[in-house]
């Protein structure tokens, strides 16, 4: 039996109105693709996306920064609780096929650069521009996506998993 992709997804932890909608779609869409969603198990982006999932009957795996499994958002359906703190980033983006970034702040930066260090493609979405001299100018396995259907179906599409 082959396992099922496993997409993060990974944005501001905080509730913002023009985020929640697109990373609701993300983790909807997601979930409809047979995708399993990874993702912080806290609120805003991870939240949102968690909630898509789950109102399409997908799975949710919540990676936790602390030791209480309780401290899952209602839509995650596996939890598992690290207690590490802002280390369980690497964790996220580790336990990933492909990343997807929604908006963020340096929590999400770091991610992506967590991902792209372990040879896992990123789709940004109204998230950070990385670009740097030589081989990493351009900001490389970092695509720009401009709508909530075309992050998943690049982040399905890059994940380079045949579940």
């Amino acid at each position: 039996m082959t396992r099922a992709r496993q997409i993060a997804v990974v944005g501001k932890g905080e509730p913002d109105q023009a985020l929640t909608p697109m990373a609701e779609e993300v983790g909807r869409r997601l979930a409809e693709a047979n995708a399993v969603v990874v993702c912080g198990g806290r609120g805003g982006v991870m939240e949102a996306a968690a909630r898509g999932a789950h109102g399409a009957n997908g799975e949710v795996i919540g990676v936790l920064p602390g030791d209480d499994p309780g401290d899952a958002n209602p839509h995650v359906t596996h939890v598992v609780a690290t207690g590490i703190g802002h280390a369980r980033n690497l964790a996220v983006v580790a336990s990933a096929d492909a990343v997807i970034a929604i908006g963020g702040e340096w929590g999400t930066l770091a991610e992506m650069a967590f991902a792209r260090r372990l040879g896992r493609p990123v789709v940004a979405l109204r998230s950070w521009r990385v670009s740097g001299e030589g081989a990493m100018e351009g900001g490389p396995g970092i695509e720009m996506a401009a709508s909530p259907g075309e992050a998943v179906e690049l982040a399905l599409s890059l994940s380079g998993h045949s579940g």
